[in-house]
């Protein structure tokens, strides 16, 4: 598949989102007429900069409001067409965008337009370029690729065609399986985007609010599958409109969005696995990547925590049954032990941090075709040292940082070997981690979002927004199929630094009272929850008084859905980090939504006593 983006998706000055779109990998870019005009380079001096990069200039954009006027304003639109057609000669682009008036048309007149965009076709000949007309989904008369086709064929020139947009057509709720009956010969562009869905007028969620491929709720796999099975071949390219990515990191935006199309041209791929040959399949000139196999996660290998802190977080793990295995036999590292459980204190490049989640060791079947799949999927390989007697696990970096490791399927993994031999048996009432949460900052959440599904194959639950006392907490979580892996994905609201937000390790048992009662015994210091929660639970649920009696006295907190029941409560934080444990009866399959208010509420509470609680008085 030929990629493009546009640089409208894009932080920074023309050339470095020239230079990131090379970088990324992307073979050609579309020129946002904006980011010409404010540069100060020459457009030869843009064509050659793109010839050194390698990069094609595919398409310029956008033409607007040509097609429908009255003779007067026809011949201004031309005369004006006619400067940008020698322009992109200057540039040496041969297609450019001609988007569907939304402002000078006049009566809805389709052989009128047709007209119009052949007179088009004509100059643009004469200059050896070409016009790909687009519907707007808020076009004044024309708003559907259907209508604009109709109006190409109208037109009947070779230089006139369509370009086919992925919002404009799925916002409307259009059936794209029409783009199969085009020509494809008359497609002269595509354009991809996805977006949230959301509820309001088609120009404010295109201009805010699109997102690439896999980020959002349209079936882009779909979209793209009708293109193939049509015969197009030409570019594709993502044209995205968000105001976070002009902000952010250009390099980091361009190769997030080269992982969308990576990951949008592999689940096509399976999308069009066995499916019936297609009219067009003689025609077929798009062919699309295939990522490596890898299959998902299995479980939790090891969770690292990284700390000059590790008596801090030792006493905590201890509170809750873990015990200790040992420290590397090389490194300022500690395994601390459970029902299968691995914790890791890492004191590696650790001076002055506090306590935080660093790393998460995941077993999967191949380690080695996992990580392939992440690396293929421009994800940054985790620089490790290994001696030759030591187990060598290959890690990527997550948007967050986070490094994600692939650790092999096996109960007793010969890395564990490394801390010393294993400890004796003793009750464990851990028995799996359940679930992590990781606090995402807010330029990073979508990126995020996609690097968990398309790197391990985690898919996405409805997003939940969960009121803090400082601003809402947007909460995404990923799990596999089966659940044995749930990472909870919490955008930190602006005000606040991701670096400061607290983040939490969840582990499964199967009796959180005798947990409670035995982290109580050994001096653990668990999250106060305020009575009014205790009340209200009893009015929400017909619970026997005296199962509340012992909510209250341990601290835990209680959600329902159908016949499941969750149980569960927190540690106090330790740095940035606090623990949760959590019972699920009855196939309970959420993660107590409704409790994440109290919780929230109950740290910033704390949070802010430790923060103003005076010093102790100078004794002597």
């Amino acid at each position: 598949m030929r990629t493009s983006i546009a640089t409208v998706c894009m932080s920074g000055s023309l050339e470095e989102k020239l230079h990131a779109s090379a970088g990324a990998g992307f073979d050609g870019v579309e020129i946002f007429e904006q980011d010409l005009l404010v540069n100060p380079a020459s457009p030869e001096e843009v064509r050659a900069l793109a010839d050194r990069l390698d990069l094609r200039l595919n398409l310029y954009q956008p033409f607007r409001d040509f097609e429908g006027v009255e003779e007067r304003l026809l011949a201004e639109n031309l005369r004006r067409a006619e400067a940008k057609f020698s322009l992109m000669n200057r540039l040496g682009i041969d297609t450019m965008l001609v988007c569907s008036n939304v402002a000078t048309a006049g009566p809805d007149d389709d052989d009128l337009a047709a007209d119009h965009l052949r007179r088009l076709g004509e100059l643009a000949a004469g200059h050896g370029v070409r016009v790909a007309y687009e519907a707007l989904a808020w076009g004044k008369n024309v708003s559907t690729y259907r209508h604009a086709q109709h109006i190409v064929e109208l037109a009947d020139h070779p230089a006139v065609g369509t370009c086919l947009d992925s919002f404009h057509i799925l916002s409307r709720g259009d059936d794209p399986a029409g783009i199969e009956d085009i020509d494809p010969e008359r497609i002269f562009f595509v354009q991809l985007a996805d977006a949230p869905t959301l509820t309001m007028d088609a120009l404010s969620w295109s201009r805010h609010h699109r997102l690439f491929p896999g980020q959002g709720g349209f079936d882009l796999a779909g979209f793209l599958a009708h293109l193939v099975r049509g015969g197009y071949g030409g570019p594709v390219s993502l044209e995205i409109f968000n105001d976070t990515f002009r902000q952010s990191d250009v390099l980091r935006t361009a190769l997030d969005g080269m992982r969308s199309l990576l990951w949008l041209q592999d689940r096509t791929r399976d999308r069009l696995a066995g499916t019936p040959e297609p009219a067009g399949a003689g025609r077929q000139a798009m062919t699309l990547t295939a990522l490596p196999r890898s299959g998902g996660p299995a479980g939790h290998a090891f969770t690292d925590i990284r700390t000059d802190d590790a008596d801090g977080v030792g006493t905590v793990l201890a509170q809750l049954g873990f015990r200790f295995r040992g420290q590397h036999r090389r490194k300022p590292v500690q395994l601390w032990e459970q029902g299968g459980i691995r914790m890791v204190i890492d004191g590696q490049r650790a001076r002055g941090v506090a306590p935080s989640i660093s790393a998460l060791g995941l077993a999967v079947a191949d380690p080695a075709a996992s990580a392939d799949r992440a690396s293929m999927l421009a994800a940054p390989r985790v620089p490790r040292q290994n001696t030759p007697d030591e187990e060598a696990l290959v890690g990527v970096l997550a948007p967050d940082g986070t490094e994600i490791f692939f650790a092999p399927l096996d109960p007793t993994p010969a890395w564990a070997d490394e801390f010393g031999p294993a400890p004796g048996d003793a009750t464990s009432l851990l028995t799996a981690v359940d679930h992590v949460n990781l606090a995402q900052p807010w330029q990073a959440f979508d990126e995020a979002v996609l690097f968990f599904e398309s790197t391990l194959g985690l898919s996405r639950q409805p997003t939940a927004e969960v009121p803090s006392p400082r601003g809402l907490v947007r909460s995404q979580v990923m799990r596999t199929e089966d659940g044995c892996v749930r990472l909870a994905l919490n955008m930190v609201p602006h005000v606040l630094d991701a670096g400061a937000y607290p983040e939490h390790i969840a582990f499964a048992t199967s009796d959180v009272v005798a947990v409670a009662r035995r982290a109580r015994a050994a001096g653990m210091a668990v999250l106060p929850v305020p009575a009014n929660y205790y009340e209200d639970l009893a009015a929400r649920f017909p619970l026997d008084p005296d199962e509340v009696a012992v909510l209250r006295e341990l601290d835990l907190l209680y959600d329902r859905e159908g016949d499941g029941e969750y149980l569960h409560f927190y540690t106090e934080t330790v740095g940035t980090l606090f623990f949760e444990v959590v019972e699920r009866r009855h196939g309970y399959d959420g993660h107590g939504a409704a409790n994440a208010p109290v919780r929230l509420a109950a740290q910033f509470a704390l949070d802010e006593r430790r923060r103003t609680r005076p010093p102790h008085p100078v004794r002597g």
